[in-house]
């Protein structure tokens, strides 16, 4: 059955951190009515999207999750992903959010109605949903990005993205190639290396990889971390002090990586001592540049027997294998772990604002945000995780939280019915200081090309700051830098009442 949906006050799009995380500051400032159009049929996002083996946090698991509802009982410093899953499923338990998500409700597109104020959000199902504010929590990880290689279709054999990881192929005893070195690929090659015959790995940049501190956290300390009072809250506090250190290299002058540089370098010399093979695994850029990973089975693992490097071109994909120029390379099984196209994830929502501006048009000179969070033309429309609002030094959550305020906020302006909309020109101040901040930070000035930067070498993923000033800035949302129109039966009552307050002077 599909249909038009009575209106609702708010729509979130999406059930990962984000989706979840707004629902539950929705129900605790008071408002229930609200949807969560979930495209799958289970909540968690990323969370749930990413199953490869070996799957885990890189942001130690104290600190990634929800500032108001700690987990005394991760099991590991940094979580596997079957556990942070769970604990997205027990904080929309716990907080009651499961009679609010609509599962299997694909957002195909939705547009912004002046007349009646409100956005009607098309699903593929067909049904309609009309709701006075949209919130899109679909995060920017979940457009799996395959390269444009010649003959990719042909290959004959089974092929898949490390974020849909078909486990129904078994990889015990094949020829397995892997195209890229990010985050998954570090992750799941040592864990696939040992049981396949022949495993070729594709890089094309080297990473920077740290040591992986991580250690299995005993029952003991878990039973102290639940029982003592503040116990969770100081671990959390402490790990989010440290983890901010790291942002003045990232920020402040890219020269101050060069600790951290050494101490990846030294890893990789004690782990790697083939000199061809070091020379091969040793990037050419500032470490931050690109995404810095953390590993310590995943050079171990490039070691094994039956296990390659290649850094030569891909050229081609034949039904066979992989063509690198004249060399051929044979594969049973071919993995993508090549990321994800990130600035495409808002733009295919098919947002229509106001006076018919879509939002692609708004951002054909490249995605922008105030705050990452509110674009000029698009009334009661506020995205998590928009542009520049990436972190490379801590955990995004604490982001997530931040924006999330700032979207309650701005609700809190408008009042009930009201319509909220950031206006150009704080818009425009606010882009011009990120971008020039950005100019001077590693990930523009550490020699690299990485998925931070779009085509024209512009970052519009990383927010170029410690996260505790984003945190302050996106507390409350500024008059001054929002147009506001209250409902109008609302604004009635306050000029009443504002009339009342005169005739008593």
């Amino acid at each position: 059955m599909t249909g038009v949906t009575g209106t609702r006050a708010v729509v979130i799009i999406g059930s990962g951190f984000g989706g979840i995380g707004m629902g539950i500051a929705l129900r605790k400032a008071g408002i229930d009515d609200f949807v969560i159009l979930e495209k799958a049929a289970d909540l968690g996002g990323t969370w749930r999207d990413n199953q490869y083996p070996g799957c885990a946090c890189d942001i130690p698991s104290p600190l990634y999750s929800f500032s108001y509802e700690l987990n005394p009982s991760w099991t590991r410093l940094f979580a596997p992903q079957p556990e942070i899953w769970q604990y997205l499923r027990a904080c929309a338990a716990s907080y009651q959010i499961g009679p609010h998500i609509r599962y299997g409700c694909e957002v195909e597109g939705m547009d912004w109605d002046q007349a009646s104020r409100t956005w009607t959000v098309h699903t593929a199902g067909g049904d309609d949903y009309t709701a006075h504010a949209v919130v899109s929590a679909a995060g920017v990880l979940h457009i799996p990005k395959l390269p444009d290689i010649p003959g990719a279709d042909s290959f004959a054999g089974p092929r898949f993205h490390s974020s849909h990881w078909d486990h129904s192929v078994d990889l015990a005893g094949q020829r397995v190639a892997v195209i890229g070195t990010g985050a998954s690929a570090v992750q799941f090659i040592p864990r696939i290396a040992p049981s396949a015959a022949q495993l070729r790995v594709f890089q094309r940049t080297p990473p920077w990889i740290q040591p992986r501190a991580d250690f299995e956290i005993s029952p003991r300390l878990r039973r102290a971390l639940a029982t003592v009072p503040g116990s969770a809250r100081g671990l959390r506090d402490f790990i989010y002090w440290l983890l901010e250190l790291r942002a003045l290299g990232f920020t402040v002058d890219p020269r101050l990586m060069a600790p951290l540089q050494a101490m990846a370098r030294r890893h990789l010399a004690r782990q790697v001592r083939d000199p061809a093979l070091r020379a091969a695994l040793t990037p050419d850029y500032t470490l931050g540049c690109k995404r810095m990973l953390f590993s310590s089975d995943y050079y171990p693992a490039l070691q094994l027997p039956q296990v390659a490097l290649e850094t030569s071109p891909i050229t081609a994909i034949t039904p066979a294998g992989i063509r690198c120029g004249s060399s051929m390379y044979a594969a049973d099984v071919l993995i993508y772990a090549t990321g994800f196209r990130v600035t495409d994830a808002a733009v295919e929502l098919n947002v229509t604002g106001r006076d018919g501006r879509k939002l692609a048009d708004a951002w054909q000179d490249g995605v922008e945000a105030y705050r990452g969070i509110t674009v000029d033309g698009f009334p009661n429309f506020f995205m998590l995780l928009g542009p520049n609002t990436t972190l490379g030094h801590t955990s995004v959550v604490f982001m997530i939280e931040s924006q999330v305020q700032h979207v309650l906020s701005c609700l809190r302006l408008a009042g009930p019915g009201g319509v909220v909309e950031v206006r150009e020109p704080a818009l425009r101040q606010y882009n011009d200081a990120l971008q020039r901040r950005l100019r001077k930070a590693v990930w523009t000035a550490g020699g690299c090309r990485s998925w931070y930067l779009d085509d024209d070498g512009i970052n519009r993923a990383i927010w170029p700051g410690f996260s505790f000033e984003y945190w302050a800035r996106t507390r409350r949302a500024r008059r001054t830098a929002y147009q506001v129109a209250q409902a109008p039966e609302r604004a009635g009552q306050l000029r009443s009442a504002a009339t009342r307050r005169a005739s008593r002077r």
